[in-house]
Parts: structure tokens; C-alpha cells; sequence
């Protein structure tokens, strides 16, 4: 017999899952506080926002240092904090329904 799946009621705006992605911008220009509007390196770090509903609290963000590298991190983060992703769309062909 399958194990119970947990479930809770969440408000509209905690349903979803969110991680953030910021990318540095120092050193772009000369002068300290300056920055070049809409310019960024293709570096920085991913962190998981909070959200009470599913139980996450953020832990510390992680670096990366590519933007190939970004999407590794992003995963990265995501385990560390106990998501688990399902296949959805095209993805879900590949893997088979759950």
C-alpha cells in the first residue's frame, strides 16, 4: 500500500517555490558606488526564498561562476533545501508519468 502523501493549504502567493538570482555588478566602472545601468557579469549567486507554507527557511546563497555554472547551483540549491522537482510538459514524456 502506498505511503500517505503530505498535503497543507497554502494562501495564493505561497504556492510556488521561488529561488532568486543576482548577479554582481561591482567593478564594471570606476568609483566607488557606481554602477553601469542594466550591465552585470555573468557571475553571482542563487538563493532560495523563504516561504512558510513549504516549510523552507533560506539557507546560504550559493556561487556561481558561469552562466552554465548557474543552472548546476540552481540545482544544487534546491536539494540542499529538500525540494523535489517533478517532470512537467515535454520533460514528463521523457520520464515517464509519476
Amino acid at each position: 500500500m502506498a505511503d500517505a502523501v503530505e498535503t497543507r493549504e497554502a494562501q495564493w502567493g505561497n504556492r510556488m517555490i521561488e529561488l532568486r538570482v543576482r548577479f554582481w555588478t561591482d567593478g564594471l566602472v570606476e568609483g566607488k558606488g557606481h554602477i553601469r545601468p542594466k550591465h552585470a557579469w555573468g557571475a553571482g549567486v542563487v538563493r532560495m526564498s523563504s516561504n512558510k507554507a513549504h516549510g523552507v527557511t533560506p539557507k546560504n546563497p550559493r556561487p556561481f561562476n558561469s552562466m552554465g555554472e548557474m543552472l548546476d547551483v540552481m540545482e544544487q540549491v534546491l536539494t540542499a533545501h529538500g525540494v523535489r522537482l517533478h517532470p512537467h510538459g515535454r520533460t514528463q514524456k521523457l520520464f515517464g508519468a509519476e
